[in-house]
Order: structure tokens, then sequence, then C-alpha cells
């Protein structure tokens, strides 16, 4: 039995660092995939609120939409990739699998809802902020118990929704660019609500790539 188990013990030794190696490229992968999602969103998104007046930026840097405040969606695009990487990891912290409504249809109409709050907040016209801000927020929450429902996920987005709302409190501070009208010290109301529903948003398509990752390394261990 010695003689039988002693050549299997290389074998096992590849097939870990193997599976080491496809999970950092499997992690990487997914990085770069959530850093382009979150460019694109903050792009595409960016360009409403300048349209609307709702963002200023200085006159020098807004000529074209990928010369205006180059950093913005870089700085999107790197805290997508966290928020993505960040929601599975903690699922698995927690020993939550997040399995509700876990297809990419439902993470589509996720995507769809989010910019829907977002262009709200910058093209539907209320009576005064306090109006806007409640009805972000009721729209927040409930795409998180649409599309989420887990207790890490909201726990994460309200994490998300103050650190981003602080940093952006000190973006302002320091003149990098500012709100037309703020009514909460240098930003908008409804802002901690738009980075509420962004970060539930890049978490259920962070959770979608984990998933698919799994499914394809338990089928090749399967094979294997």
């Amino acid at each position: 039995m010695e003689e039988e188990d002693t050549p299997s013990t290389p074998s096992r030794f590849r097939q870990k660092i193997s599976h080491l190696i496809s999970w950092k490229m499997n992690l990487m992968v997914r990085g770069c995939v959530l850093f382009l999602i979150g460019v694109f969103l903050a792009l595409v998104l960016n360009l409403l609120q300048i349209q609307r007046n709702v963002t200023l930026f200085p006159p020098d840097v807004i000529s074209s939409i990928f010369s205006s405040a180059w950093w913005v969606p870089l700085c999107c695009g790197t805290a997508s990739a966290v928020i993505g990487l960040l929601y599975p990891c903690m699922d698995r912290h927690l020993g939550e699998p997040h399995k509700f409504k876990r297809e990419w249809s439902s993470v589509m109409r996720c995507v769809a809802v989010f910019v829907g709050i977002n262009h709200a907040s910058a093209k539907v016209d209320f009576a005064n902020n306090v109006q806007l801000s409640l009805t972000l927020a009721a729209l927040s929450i409930g795409l998180w118990w649409t599309f989420d429902r887990s207790r890490s996920g909201f726990g994460l987005g309200i994490g998300i929704a103050f650190l981003a709302t602080l940093v952006s409190q000190l973006l302002v501070y320091n003149g990098v660019y500012q709100y037309t009208a703020p009514d909460f010290l240098y930003v908008r109301s409804w802002l901690p609500c738009i980075f509420f529903a962004g970060g539930i948003t890049m978490g259920n398509i962070g959770r979608q790539l984990a998933m698919y990752e799994y499914k394809v390394t338990t089928d090749k261990s399967h094979q294997e």
C-alpha cells in the first residue's frame, strides 16, 4: 500500500498548484471584467449628471466625455472591482452562500434598475430635495430587496455608501469638483442612495462571475 500511495503524492501536489494558479488567474479575470464594467457605467452615468448640471467639473477638463475628469471612471472601475470581489468573499466568510435569483437575466435587470435610479436623480424634478432623497432611498432599498435580500449585501451596501459619501465630501471640500445646490454638507443628500444601489449592483455582478468560476472549476475537478 505504501508503494502505491507514494507516487500519488507529487500528483496531488501538482493538482494543488494547478488549482491555485487557476484560482489566481480567474480572480484577475473577474477583477478586470468588473473594472471595465465600472468604467463603462461611470462614463455613462457621469455624462447624465454633467448634462443635467448636477455635477460641475472645471471647464478646462470637460471638453469631451473621455477627457473630462479622467480619474472618475478609473476610480469607479477600481471600486467596482473591489466591491465585486468582496461580496462573494464575504458570503464565503460568513458561510451564507447567496442563492437568491442567481442568473444573468436577474443581474441585467438589476443593472437596468440602477441606471434608472441614477437617471431619476438627474432627470426627474421634485418639489424639494427631501422628496427626491426619500424616493431614491426607497428605490435603492427596493433594489436590494428585489435582487439581493442578504444581510451581508445590505451591510456592505451601507458601508460602501458611507465610505463613498465621505470620500465625495473630501473631494468637494478640496475643490476637485462640486455639486449644484448641495444640501448635505458639500454634496447632495441623495448621493448615499446612489452609492448604496451601485454597491448592490456590482456585488450581484461579482457574485454571478464567482458562481460561473465555481461551476467551471467543479466541472474540471470532475473530469480529472
